[in-house]
């Protein structure tokens, strides 16, 4: 009796869900390097009733068969929800420590722990001993030390890291960035702060120098931006509220049904 509640109830956590995911891709449309959320959804299994039909003496001797399957469906829920790794735009900076992705690949740091993770985020800067480190402090793997007294810094598309020491116009190679990437990147785990850890879903990472071998290539003095349409979510957004708003209406609709059949039981 109560099944369609039951569906609603699964129709409506789902849309709830939704917007949720909706509303941490606008949050974060500014954010750098930032990879937009979608939600994947699915129908519940199905419950099935089947009903029979005699047919005519002159359609195989009143033989009974089966009408096609009556099926009624149990609701919906979220199947997945998937990172969108498709490129952002690039931003041009002033900071020669800004990089970006053209193409595949992420940018190695290290967490507390030892554990590798991985971002598309560059925006990097040096911290008080010369290190390279991520907003949040992490280094960045492969180390790169910017010596003292440094003055200019180039980083090639190759991801090789030039530094000139007291104006000398020599340059001199102090260290290689890598890039790691994945057969499956929608395997990744986020755990926040724009980074991911690989998981079994995901496979382990291969390593390489950027440009080579399939790698995207590295750009200096710029940032690769968030890939949230914010016009398309916020069409998903009106979307899914009115079908929330539906979904809501047919439980109203349910529900008076309900104290009509208790009337008339009376």
């Amino acid at each position: 009796m109560f099944q369609p509640l039951y569906i609603a109830a699964t129709g409506l956590n789902s849309f709830e869900d939704e917007m949720v995911n909706i509303t941490n891709n606008l949050a974060n449309a500014k954010t750098v390097g930032f990879k937009r959320g979608r939600t994947e959804m699915e129908s519940l299994f199905y419950l099935e009733k089947t009903f029979h039909k005699r047919l005519s003496d002159e359609m195989e001797k009143l033989e009974e068969r089966p009408y096609a399957p009556i099926e009624f469906g149990t609701g919906v829920r979220i199947a997945a929800t998937t990172k969108d790794f498709s490129q952002g735009t690039k931003e041009i900076t002033n900071n020669p420590f800004d990089l970006s992705i053209q193409g595949d690949g992420f940018f190695q740091v290290r967490l507390p722990d030892g554990t590798i993770a991985f971002s598309r985020a560059g925006n990097f800067h040096v911290d008080n001993e010369g290190n390279m480190v991520d907003p949040n402090g992490r280094f960045l793997e492969p180390g790169i030390l910017i010596p003292d007294r440094t003055t200019a810094v180039s980083i090639r598309q190759d991801g090789t890291v030039l530094v000139n020491i007291d104006n000398e116009i020599e340059q001199i190679e102090i260290g290689q960035i890598t890039l790691g990437r994945f057969a499956n990147s929608n395997g990744l785990r986020a755990i926040g702060q724009n980074l991911y850890v690989a998981t079994p879903a995901s496979g382990e990472p291969v390593i390489g120098i950027p440009n080579e071998e399939g790698f995207g290539y590295i750009n200096q003095y710029s940032l690769e931006s968030s890939n949230v349409d914010v016009i398309t979510e916020m069409m998903k957004m009106v979307m899914v509220q009115r079908v929330f708003d539906t979904v809501s209406k047919a439980v109203q609709t349910y529900d008076g049904m309900l104290a009509a059949l208790e009337r008339i039981k009376q």
